[in-house]
């Protein structure tokens, strides 16, 4: 498995932009459907992943941010459907929740969870599942170490709006507090989900150039 970070330059020119997700329904099928259809229901199943995700959830004593598989789905939402497709999906996400359905992380739902302390986090998800999904055009999920730096970047959006975020929220504007309860206690957590992701997209990859005939 190669491990060096493609370039956009290297990848052959019917490739560039080119996601993972686009071999998740098969192109016959694809044909039936209508290529709208399929970019729709690729951004609903992305949507439907974060959502998943955001079920698998747990606190620390004293930290109003629980650890979540969510941005887990978020990054892989990005990385599978592309820059549109993956900002599309983040976004009804976050719309589905804000009318109401229990989506969020504990089952919450609704506008207020924007306003509290951890809607910068949800505002970093957007802008995370963009930036994956285009450095997923560009190649970088196609190798380990791509894959896992195009993670890493995407993590670091959702702590720069998020972590600010829940310093005003709760603490008054103490960003050391809010780097203390909203950054450093889910580092080693991060870095499991990187490593994870880092290793899904190139196995992933692998297996689609080993299937046989039409995708």
């Amino acid at each position: 498995m190669a491990i060096s970070m493609p370039r956009m330059d290297r990848l052959p020119a019917d490739e560039r932009g080119v996601t993972i997700g686009d071999f998740l329904v098969p192109i016959r099928l694809s044909e039936r459907l209508g290529v709208r259809v399929r970019h729709v229901g690729l951004v609903i199943a992305g949507a439907l992943l974060i959502a998943l995700c955001a079920r698998l959830y747990f606190f620390l004593p004293g930290s109003p941010v629980p650890y979540t598989a969510q941005t887990f789905g978020v990054l892989l939402a990005g990385g599978a459907l592309g820059f549109k497709r993956g900002l599309a999906a983040s976004t009804l996400y976050i719309a589905i929740g804000a009318i109401g359905l229990p989506v969020f992380a504990q089952g919450r739902a609704g506008l207020e969870v924007g306003y509290g302390a951890t809607g910068g986090y949800l505002v970093g998800f957007i802008l995370a599942a963009a930036l994956v999904g285009r450095l997923a055009e560009l190649g970088w999920d196609r190798s380990i170490w791509g894959g896992m730096a195009a993670m890493l970047l995407g993590s670091v959006v959702i702590y720069a709006v998020g972590v600010p975020w829940l310093a005003v929220t709760p603490y008054g504007g103490d960003l050391g507090v809010g780097v203390g309860n909203g950054l450093l206690p889910f580092l080693v957590w991060d870095a499991v989900k990187l490593a994870l992701a880092g290793v899904a997209f190139p196995l992933a990859w692998w297996f689609v150039g080993r299937r046989p005939g039409d995708r």
